[in-house]
């Protein structure tokens, strides 16, 4: 296998695939990127022993011999619109490329994931300074509504972490992310990779809209990266996926400012569970936006930090952390206290929560086009349908029209 048919095949495999597809991905590993691919498409039919190969990837007992049929189901929609050849077109004419493991130049902190790890980065940006080393780089999280404070403090740590040459990782949303790049960008040294960003949608779109300059800038002086294609769209999952390559990409993740339920924590759960240092701000106690922060230092799953010289001491030596210890916070980070406004994706299920973010809010849609656009079966969007129904977070229009409940 060359390292032109690896990219071809990963880059139609990262649009077949949903981010973190389980299956998907022990077939990649079980097959090789090459013959994965024309499995999961159904130009060749899967090997006898191929169930059996994937089964351990998927459970410790390697009892999901099915997951592969039903697999097969879940990407048959998305068949059609495979177009690699276009895809790699598109992100070249920005200016980026597509990165793979099998280039030399894959950060190797991604490994860390084992199975979790992304099939590919789509990159925007200069690729030639190569990405920073694992110890060089921090992540910054924290609220879309920041106060601020939060603002201050982010923009304080960042820049004095881009100053001492540390790279500074966020996802490019409004609030403490865009203050953590934009200070990052304003202080960082000519000729470094002053910032990372981690899109949940196609590197060539700069999502949200008001972050347009700022991101466009993050693509200048430092690197835009998605594991989804060009033209894909941010979802909730894509949104919690995408978390892991930023706490992976970085020695330590803070969390600046964050409400109790805040998307942030999820960063911290999957920087913990890398075995990553967490570090968390405190800020008022009558602060909603400070409770994420607070509960993170109650638990002992964080350590605080107050400026950018406490995160480069935490930012330290990497050690492994074992499940149970204090900063391991596996578990905590979706729990919500008596009395919290319960979310509507909450207790859903992962195959749920792709077709709850398919369905559109005003006009209906096919049960044949909600398929394709969560990458489920259509016996899986009909199953999941009169879930979503019962729990009035699906509504039907017409006999063969969707779309999100009000609930």
């Amino acid at each position: 296998m060359s390292n032109d048919e690896a990219l071809l095949a990963r880059a139609a495999l990262s649009r077949l695939f949903e981010p973190s597809d389980a299956v998907g991905l022990a077939l990649v590993a079980a097959a090789g990127p090459v013959h994965a691919l024309q499995i999961a498409t159904g130009a060749v039919d899967p090997p006898p022993d191929l169930a059996a190969e994937t089964a351990p990837l998927l459970s410790p007992g390697g009892s999901q011999g099915s997951a592969l049929a039903e697999g097969l189901q879940r990407w048959a929609p998305r068949v059609a619109d495979l177009a690699p050849d276009r895809d790699l077109g598109a992100i070249r004419r920005l200016g980026g490329e597509l990165l793979v493991p099998e280039d030399p130049r894959w950060p190797e902190s991604l490994r860390h994931l084992q199975m979790e790890m992304p099939l590919c980065l789509w990159v925007r940006g200069d690729l030639g300074r190569g990405l920073p080393e694992l110890d060089r780089t921090v992540a910054l999280v924290g609220s879309r509504d920041a106060t601020g404070y939060g603002l201050s403090i982010a923009g304080d740590i960042s820049a004095g972490l881009a100053n001492r040459g540390y790279t500074v990782v966020s996802g490019g949303a409004y609030g403490i992310d865009a203050q953590a790049h934009r200070a990052a960008l304003a202080s960082a040294p000519a000729g470094t990779t002053a910032t990372i960003a981690v899109m949940a949608c196609g590197a060539d779109r700069f999502y949200p809209a008001g972050n347009e300059d700022l991101l466009r800038t993050v693509a200048e002086r430092g690197l835009v990266v998605s594991e989804v294609p060009p033209g894909s769209a941010p979802t909730r999952w894509r949104f919690l996926q995408r978390n892991r390559i930023i706490a992976a990409l970085s020695a330590a993740t803070v969390v600046v400012e964050a409400r109790w339920r805040s998307g942030a924590l999820n960063t911290a759960h999957h920087a913990a569970g890398l075995g990553r240092e967490v570090g968390a701000v405190p800020g008022s106690v009558y602060s909603a936006n400070s409770a994420g922060c607070h509960r993170l230092l109650r638990d002992g799953s964080a350590v605080c930090v107050t400026d950018a010289q406490e995160v480069v001491e935490l930012a330290g030596p990497l050690r492994a952390v074992l499940p149970g210890e204090p900063n391991d916070i596996g578990g905590r980070a979706g729990d919500s206290p008596a009395g919290d406004r319960r979310a509507d994706h909450d207790g859903l299920s992962v195959e749920d929560l792709l077709l709850l973010d398919a369905l559109p809010v005003r006009s209906g849609s096919t049960i044949g086009k909600l398929a394709s656009v969560a990458g489920l079966s259509l016996q899986g969007v009909r199953a999941g349908l009169a879930r979503l129904e019962l729990e009035g977070l699906a509504v039907r229009t017409e006999p063969d029209q969707w779309r999100r409940g009000r609930h």
